[in-house]
This record gives C-alpha cells, structure tokens and sequence, in this order.
C-alpha cells in the first residue's frame, strides 16, 4: 500500500536540500528522476520552502521501501546538520499519476 512521508523541518536550509539530493543521488545537480534515489519505490517527490524551512512530501510504493530509503537519507541529514529529521508517514487514500 502506497505511503505519503513528509518532512516538515523547521530551520532546514535550501542549500542543505540541495546538497542532500546531491548526495542520494551520487552527483551534483537536483534530482529528476526517481532513478536518481538510492532504493527503488520511489512514486513522486516535491519540496518547498516554508517561512522558517523546508518541505519534503515523497509517495511511496510502500512503507517498506521508504525505510529502506530511511537508511540512506537520515543519516545524510543528520551529516548536513539538518534539525530533527524525522517524517511523519501516512497511508496513502489516493495516488493519481500521469
């Protein structure tokens, strides 16, 4: 069953998404494409800016695959010195794709 995580993380900078993203996927740039993450599942990414950080909300294939995606992404965060890196998961109700 498909899952929403999001991460809602208040005082995460833009340019420590950027270098993230870099890190996932193996090379500067940002990330495009879900061959670019580390793990396979991977159904949509998006982020923003907020007013006093950084929005993260992936789709998943399932849970399982977001935590095996876990063990690459939060210790890069925690390297990048990202404050509390931890997603709130959901279970996906809805998943409209192209």
């Amino acid at each position: 069953m498909p899952i929403v995580a999001v991460f809602d993380v208040p005082g995460m900078t833009r340019s420590q998404y950027e270098q993230s993203a870099e890190k996932v996927s193996g090379r500067a740039g940002p990330v495009k494409n879900p061959s670019d993450w580390p793990v396979s599942g991977l159904i949509s990414h998006t982020s923003a800016a907020t007013q006093d950080g950084w929005l993260v909300v992936d789709v998943w294939e399932s849970e399982e695959a977001f935590r095996e995606f876990g063990k690459t992404i939060i210790p890069i965060l925690e390297e990048l010195g990202v404050p509390n890196p931890k997603p709130r998961i959901y279970q996906a109700h809805t998943v409209v794709t192209p």
